[in-house]
């Protein structure tokens, strides 16, 4: 048993205020939590406040789900983020890697995403911060290929990915966990999205069983989130914590 470092995302709970969340946290035994920008932190007064409260109940602050898109070249709202993030003592930032599919990325929208976060890089080297770039369509860091290109122009130590699967796409989600372990930092996995996307295909129920499995065997010493959970209960997602247990 590796037993695996399970982490709770707040927008799975959105409807819920910053002490529910932490409530559901502690009642499952999850160490960590990522606070999303949308609902729960969205500034200095609210990340004093939900450190507080994850302090008092012994629950780690693991990163900040920001909304930032890199290449927007906002670099007040960028630090006031920083600030953010920093205040919860959280490790990283979450970004989005700009606003469309690495395909469709012109040379020059390719080079303001990378002026962009080399910036921002090294504003968040200020408050011994890393970023972390979604794993998701609509991004340049939709595929393998494209990340590992774009870490490897960037040329800066604070950039990492995490790691999301689609449930659609196994050979590549193994790839692309070889491909880029060391850059990894956390992962996203929801049980309820693995139902939703195979609804219409012959169902692999252990397809996050494997996913996790291969991250073990590569020695992943990062975090593991959930990501929503069916119905947005707490019962559900102490069914889904159950099922990381296993690991």
């Amino acid at each position: 048993m590796n037993n695996i470092k399970i982490g709770l995302a707040s927008v799975t709970f959105r409807k819920k205020t910053v002490e529910e969340v932490v409530e559901i946290a502690k009642n499952n035994g999850v160490s960590y939590i990522e606070w999303g920008a949308d609902v729960h932190v969205k500034d200095v007064k609210e990340a004093e406040s939900a450190k507080k409260i994850c302090d008092d109940m012994g629950i780690k602050i693991s990163s900040y789900g920001s909304y930032y898109r890199v290449g927007s070249c906002k670099k007040n709202e960028w630090k006031n983020i920083c600030e953010i993030a920093h205040r919860m003592s959280a490790e990283s930032v979450r970004v989005w890697l700009g606003t469309s599919d690495s395909e469709k990325t012109s040379k020059e929208e390719y080079e303001k995403l990378l002026r962009d976060a080399r910036d921002m890089c090294d504003v968040a080297s200020g408050y011994n911060l890393i970023i972390s770039a979604e794993c998701h369509d609509n991004t340049f860091n939709n595929n393998t290929d494209a990340y590992l290109k774009f870490i490897n122009d960037l040329q800066r130590e604070n950039f990492r990915t995490y790691f999301q699967s689609r449930y659609v796409k196994f050979e590549y989600d193994m790839d692309r966990i070889d491909r880029t372990i060391d850059h990894i930092l956390n992962v996203h996995v929801s049980y309820r999205d693995l139902i939703k996307e195979q609804r219409f295909r012959k169902k692999d129920k252990k397809y996050i069983d494997k996913i996790l499995e291969k991250l073990i065997s590569k020695n992943f010493d990062g975090i593991v989130m959930i990501e929503f959970t069916n119905l947005s209960s707490e019962k559900s997602f102490s069914g889904d914590v159950k099922k990381l247990r296993k690991f």
